[in-house]
């Protein structure tokens, strides 16, 4: 059987709807926290069961029979995420899979500015040590991330935010697609992959130009000093703990961590990747 964490979210859902596509529904299970949000897996005849990675115990029964988990990394950072992980890998392991994945990043490297990065890093490296074999999913950056960076830049004229530099922008759908077709076809990669990117790696300023394109007024990209854009953000009341998370990944991202492209996402899909462009077609762009 195969198992996904996170099956009703954003990423663990599509993963899950995709690989309906490839494989029969009871061989499919999904470990979720919450199972009354589950009830349309559940119609759909995939298992469903509680699973939590704060409560080792729960894992037992959530992974009981997989012959693969994939976990799909947590949204928390620093040791609590990487102790998530390591409890999920370990229930894993002592479950009997015979391959664990586990959802990584293209920019995963120990020394990054970017705090989730290092512990993608941390949790590649244990996996490595289980002796199971594994597949980490060098995922690109979420596409979706490209909606927030943006502020009011289409009430203003003016993208703002520091300093920044190439990023693989990649859709959710996407990955997921590339996902389930990994799961059915089990083996396909040993360790981390390839990275999983879109064509191109576009910084602020070629958005802010596809944005001038679509709606016909000067979108200027507009770079702020990263202590002002920090103040700034913490005085209309975003976290500072989080404020300082995106800032890290503005000077990951100018560092060149984000730039790495590749074809095995498209040789996956057998398709083109979908372009940034696309999502912001999407975007309300009228004045």
């Amino acid at each position: 059987m195969i198992i996904i964490t996170g099956g009703t979210g954003r990423l663990g859902s599509q993963i899950v709807d995709r690989l309906l596509d490839q494989v029969a529904a009871d061989r499919i299970g999904v470990s979720v926290r919450d199972t009354d949000r589950a009830g349309q897996l559940a119609a759909r005849g995939v298992r469903v069961r509680r699973g939590d990675f704060t409560e080792p115990e729960s894992l037992a029964d959530a992974f009981e029979g997989a012959t693969q988990v994939l976990i799909v990394s947590t949204d928390q950072t620093g040791e609590a995420a990487v102790a998530r992980h390591i409890a999920a890998i370990d229930a894993a392991h002592k479950a009997g899979a015979k391959r664990i994945l586990y959802t990584s990043h293209q920019g995963a490297t120990e020394d990054s500015l970017f705090a989730p990065m290092p512990d993608h890093a941390a949790t590649e490296r244990y996996l490595s040590k289980t002796g199971t074999p594994f597949t980490a999913l060098r995922n690109g950056f979420y596409t979706s991330t490209v909606r927030h960076l943006l502020g009011r830049a289409l009430e203003t004229g003016e993208l703002i935010a520091p300093a920044d530099g190439p990023v693989s922008w990649t859709t959710h759908a996407d990955l997921a697609e590339a996902a389930a077709i990994i799961l059915a076809h089990e083996g396909r990669f040993d360790g981390p992959t390839p990275p999983l990117t879109a064509r191109d790696a576009l910084d602020l300023a070629a958005i802010a130009g596809i944005l001038t394109e679509l709606t016909g007024r000067t979108i200027r990209r507009v770079v702020a000093d990263d202590d002002e854009w920090t103040a700034t953000m913490i005085g209309h009341g975003v976290p500072a703990d989080q404020t300082n998370m995106l800032l890290g990944m503005f000077q990951a991202a100018r560092r060149g961590e984000f730039a790495t492209t590749g074809p095995e996402l498209e040789n996956l899909l057998q398709r083109t990747p979908t372009p940034v462009r696309s999502m912001l077609e999407g975007l309300n762009t009228q004045p």
